[in-house]
């Protein structure tokens, strides 16, 4: 049962640090038992760029410890008012099973300084733009994708998501009708979105994980588009260590080159979930 639900008040905010605010849990959606997204309040002050990770956390269960912290992509875009974000459930997870159990009302600590590299400013002008994602990695491109500053730099946007089971394809009603229901993007995206789903682990209309779709050229055959082309393409990388190192890999074999916010360039993945 959520802490608030239990009591006659809702509870205080724990102390205001230099490294953290608490702000409210404004609504959470289950995905599956396993899956699920919350929004919290937005500080007037907390800026941003679409793509970018913050620390989000709860105190410590022990009277006294530090918080427990850990990076999270922001799911909603920069201009929101609201901070977006996705999860997923991790048994006896010190943090995630935590979260898992709180409803709207309740408290979680909110970093103060957004960074990351996943953003449009690491990378060089371009055609076509790839957010490839595995698992909640979807996360930072459901910020990109409704940034107008996205559209106004590429000509077309393709997002793979790859999964284990279809129940795993969240945000999949978004990415297939809503987002052309957006009053700011749903005009630009129209026409120029595609949306490429796989699945791992059970029959599925594009099955597999997306490097052995790329290595077979089923990806781009699907797409009805050559193989990946530095003169033209740009891509993000967001997900587990395996699928970022091995699509990473694919990408430089092709020719493009990782890029920073210290310099551009055709790729970019985010370092600070690699291990």
């Amino acid at each position: 049962m959520p802490l608030a639900a239990t009591l006659e008040k809702p509870p205080e905010k724990p102390a205001v640090s230099a490294a953290w605010s608490s702000q409210t849990i404004l609504w959470k959606r289950r995905w599956t038992d396993r899956l699920f997204s919350f929004a919290i309040e937005r500080p007037e002050s907390f800026r941003f760029r679409s793509g970018e990770f913050v620390m989000i956390g709860l105190p410590s269960e022990i009277s006294g410890g530090k918080p427990v912290l850990r990076a999270y992509s922001i799911a909603s875009p920069a201009w929101s008012d609201e901070l977006e974000f996705y999860s997923i459930q991790v048994p006896e997870g010190p943090l995630t099973s935590r979260l898992a159990r709180l409803e709207a009302g309740d408290q979680v600590l909110l970093g103060r300084k957004p960074t990351g590299t996943l953003v449009l400013d690491a990378l060089t002008g371009g055609q076509r733009l790839y957010l490839i994602a595995s698992g909640t990695g979807l996360a930072p491109w459901l910020s990109v994708l409704r940034d107008p500053d996205t559209w106004s730099r590429f000509d077309e946007v393709i997002v793979t998501h790859t999964v284990r089971e279809a129940a795993d394809l969240a945000y999949r009603r978004f990415l297939e009708q809503e987002i052309y229901e957006d009053p700011l993007v749903g005009d630009l995206a129209a026409g120029r979105l595609r949306y490429y789903p796989t699945v791992t682990r059970q029959p599925f209309e594009t099955s597999g994980r997306i490097t052995d779709r790329i290595d077979t050229g089923a990806l781009f055959a699907d797409l009805a588009l050559p193989g990946f082309d530095p003169a033209v393409d740009r891509a993000m990388l967001c997900g587990s260590t395996d699928m970022i190192r091995d699509v990473a890999a694919r990408l430089e074999a092709a020719g493009l080159r990782e890029g920073s916010n210290a310099a551009p360039a055709d790729y970019v993945l985010e370092r600070a979930f690699v291990g």
